[in-house]
């Protein structure tokens, strides 16, 4: 019998899920976006430490308007149509400064 290998991963105070669909995109917004993630969350200070954000790819989240889409959990915030500009002032505001962007989000739980 094979012996099962539990994974492990690295704590993190939030999780950062971008939808990289092609219903949520047509012309890979959403890819593009995540493809940043990695620079502005280590500029940030974010890819390590007690503050740091885990970031996942995701293919669809069901709600097909207004992409680039944006889930941060465990916030319960939903962002829509976020470009560079729109994600440096969510990292800078929501992650670091605990103050979510009010006119980013059409869904928060």
């Amino acid at each position: 019998m094979t012996e099962v290998i539990k994974p492990k991963m690295m704590d993190y105070h939030r999780h950062l899920l971008v939808c990289v669909g092609d219903r949520c995109t047509e012309n890979g917004e959403g890819q593009a976006l995540y493809d940043q993630l990695k620079d502005k969350l280590k500029t940030a200070g974010l890819d390590k430490g007690e503050l740091r954000v885990k970031k996942t790819r995701a293919t669809c989240f069901g709600t097909c308007r207004s992409g680039p889409l944006l889930c941060v959990q465990p916030d319960g915030i939903w962002y829509y149509d976020i470009t560079s500009e729109k994600l440096d002032r969510i990292i800078t505001e929501h992650f670091l400064q605990n103050k979510p962007v009010a006119e980013y989000i059409h869904h928060q739980r």
